[in-house]
């Protein structure tokens, strides 16, 4: 299996001028092939290949453009590579062939946003503390792991922070753990980020939330500055290194947390959430961005697949708010602000995300009949409002504490 390996690296002032070429020479490279591509649609041709866009916009385009000599001819191809996949996963996917999410066309690169080169094969030496590039020379780099084995890419990114960071593809073995015989259900809330189905509830650090007002009164700042002046670019760093600090709490979060999860549970299963309909609502929005349900689930399907672990996913239509997770009796749809409720048939008193998460994992691993006679011998007896009559239907039987005159 492959992973990708991220580390912080640390170019000098050189450096960073040529890395700054180097990515706007990629930048000009893609946004005018695309450009090329939609002229081409407009007039009713096929999509050029990628051997035709090399030959037009790296090969003729030199000649012309002495700059583009002056930075790696890899970065370039590798652009036009991207490009070509890009529309290649697009048009699977209108035509059926590509499932999953939704995807877009290719969208033309800003010079604003994030900045990538990609160099592969022996365009690139990793050495043991600097990795060396072709034209732009060794790099300080910081290796906080090791790499796993020999890396196939390295992609060089500069974020809107203005770090700088290298990003190998290597090949990796699953790390086969021993069997802890465990299996857990989690359901994930608003307020409680998860709840297991053991009853463990896990908070969610909520980096946004907490952030809210310095981000807002650095957002006022920078949007009384002049575009484009030296106070203009001062604020704007400075509202990207705080979106940056958010990112990086939550990603450190839920890394964790999966980590945890795959290395002390045997069978992982989660409910599929239409999150990308959820976040539609207005109201929610804002709070269920913060949380980061999808990349948890994607975190936690990869580390499911690196330690040998089991990982599924169920219908996001299965009631499980609504069922009874000791008798499966459904006692119907219940409003958001309802967290606690009894059920009507045993009387069994349910935490709505405990109750949820033990359904979510029953669906995969269905409990045995003497297990569900032991949990319900443990309720106790409460106010009965339904009885069997003989007919096989259910009536309503109203008691009090006291005996009828």
């Amino acid at each position: 299996m492959k992973a990708r390996y991220k580390y912080r690296i640390y170019p000098n002032n050189i450096q960073i001028v040529k890395l700054n070429q180097l990515f706007g020479c990629c930048r000009y490279v893609w946004n005018n092939a695309l450009s090329h591509c939609h002229q081409l649609y407009s007039s009713g041709h096929k999509k050029p290949s990628y051997v035709d866009l090399t030959k037009q916009f790296i090969t003729q385009a030199k000649r012309e453009l002495i700059w583009l000599k002056e930075v790696a001819s890899t970065p370039l191809q590798q652009s036009l590579k991207d490009l070509d996949q890009a529309y290649k996963n697009f048009f699977d996917r209108c035509g059926g062939k590509r499932k999953g999410i939704k995807v877009k066309p290719p969208k033309f690169k800003s010079r604003k946003s994030r900045q990538s080169a990609r160099f592969v094969g022996a365009n690139y030496k990793v050495e043991q503390d600097k990795i060396y590039l072709p034209k732009i020379g060794k790099i300080k780099v910081v290796w906080s792991r090791a790499l796993a084995s020999k890396s196939s890419s390295v992609t060089i990114i500069r974020d809107s922070a203005n770090r700088y960071f290298a990003s190998f593809v290597v090949q990796t073995n699953a790390e086969y753990l021993p069997k802890s015989n465990n299996s857990v259900g989690i359901d994930l809330g608003i307020s409680t980020f998860a709840t297991l189905s053991n009853g463990a509830k896990i908070l969610s650090p909520k980096p946004l939330k907490n952030n809210l007002k310095k981000l807002a009164k650095l957002q006022r700042k920078f949007s009384r500055t002049e575009k484009g002046s030296n106070r203009w670019e001062k604020a704007r760093l400075k509202v990207s290194k705080l979106h940056t600090r958010i990112k990086d709490i939550r990603t450190d979060f839920l890394h964790k947390l999966s980590t945890k999860l795959a290395k002390e549970y045997d069978t992982i299963v989660l409910e599929d959430l239409n999150v990308s309909g959820m976040v539609k609502n207005r109201k929610l929005s804002k709070a269920i961005s913060d949380l980061g349900w999808r990349q948890f689930r994607t975190l936690t399907e990869a580390k499911c697949k690196k330690y040998g672990r089991e990982f599924r996913v169920i219908d996001r239509w299965q009631p499980t708010s609504q069922k009874c997770s000791h008798c499966g009796f459904r006692g119907g749809k219940k409003e958001l602000d309802v967290r606690e409720w009894t059920c009507l048939n045993c009387g069994a008193v349910h935490d709505r995300d405990i109750n949820a998460a033990v359904n979510i994992l029953e669906i995969v691993q269905p409990k045995t009949k003497v297990e569900i006679i032991e949990e319900v011998a443990e309720i106790p007896v409460q106010l009965s409002l339904f009885e069997e009559v003989a007919d096989g239907q259910r009536s309503i039987i109203l008691k009090t504490d006291t005996e009828p005159t």
